[in-house]
């Protein structure tokens, strides 16, 4: 964006939406016309807008000055510029009164947009030197709290593709004590969208005084992305909006999944030979046999 944005590569929609808190009661009016419908929004003048808004003209005009627009042109223009992009558009709040539809609608928008605005955030020079991190450990322990104890679990799950032992302990007491039990050879991974939490900062600190390497991968910069040696920052629509689902906790898992796939590269043919046997095993472990009735359903 010429105008409007205040983070890089922040598009209109964004924007809009990350600084409804911040605008008057008639300016989320507007602000929310052009959230549920950018192209209805962009087929209205000026007096067309405030009208459907239920506003008055400089109301619109102080919309577009607070979100970092001269003027309802350059507004509009950056509008057209948004759509044309075929950016996923529902970024607006889900409200009690909303239909299943909506809400459904709602929920898949945002969460593809997160997915997309994280994609487009991540730094790949950082993501090549995470997996060369992890690919020259010779133990992964995983840590995080809440949503981010659960892209944790979902990370031990993948250590056939790291090709090295994982831990991923639940319990802070257990997380303490792999800390001070890792070693130069070590990678300690502390996940928290809010690079503050308390728990997982003190397991990384320690870990890091025992000599392992700490890779971070957060929402934004905090606390913990000043202990670790390399941090991914994993930039996702995250609010405490009491309707609004976790999609940090997606984003993190697919980042998990690029690690893990990045390093089984890294380790070759025979790795991944290896991987394709064991996902072959597996499969016919799972599948139940006529008269078996051990087996285990698919």
């Amino acid at each position: 964006m010429s105008q409007g944005a205040n983070v890089a590569g922040a598009t209109l929609l964004e924007t809009i939406s990350s600084r409804m808190v911040s605008l008057r009661q008639s300016e989320r009016k507007v602000a929310k016309l052009v959230l549920e419908d950018p192209v209805e929004a962009m087929r209205y003048n000026m007096a067309g807008l405030a009208e459907a808004a239920g506003v008055s003209e400089p109301t619109v005009m102080r919309f577009c000055s607070a979100i970092g627009f001269s003027g309802f042109r350059a507004f509009k223009l950056e509008l057209a510029h948004t759509i044309a992009l075929g950016m996923p558009m529902a970024l607006t709040a889900i409200d009690e009164d909303d239909s299943l539809r909506v809400m459904t609608e709602k929920v898949f928008s945002r969460t593809i947009s997160s997915l997309d605005r994280a994609y487009r955030h991540l730094n790949g020079e950082v993501l090549e030197q995470a997996i060369e991190m992890v690919a020259s450990a010779s133990e992964l322990v995983f840590v995080g709290a809440g949503a981010s104890a659960i892209v944790a679990q979902d990370a031990q799950q993948k250590f056939p593709l790291f090709g090295i032992p994982c831990q991923a302990p639940a319990d802070y007491h257990q997380q303490f004590i792999s800390a001070s039990m890792s070693g130069p050879s070590t990678v300690f991974v502390a996940i928290s969208n809010t690079a503050k939490t308390r728990t997982v900062l003190r397991v990384a600190a320690l870990a890091k005084s025992k000599g392992a390497k700490v890779l971070a991968i957060v929402g934004d910069r905090g606390p913990i992305t000043e202990v670790a040696d390399l941090s991914i920052e994993v930039n996702t629509f995250e609010d405490t909006d009491l309707y609004t689902p976790t999609v940090s906790r997606l984003a993190g898992l697919v980042v998990i999944d690029v690690l893990a796939t990045g390093v089984s590269f890294r380790r070759g043919p025979v790795a991944a030979e290896r991987i394709r046997e064991m996902k072959e095993e597996l499969a016919q472990m799972r599948s139940v046999e006529p008269g078996d009735p051990g087996g285990e359903p698919g």
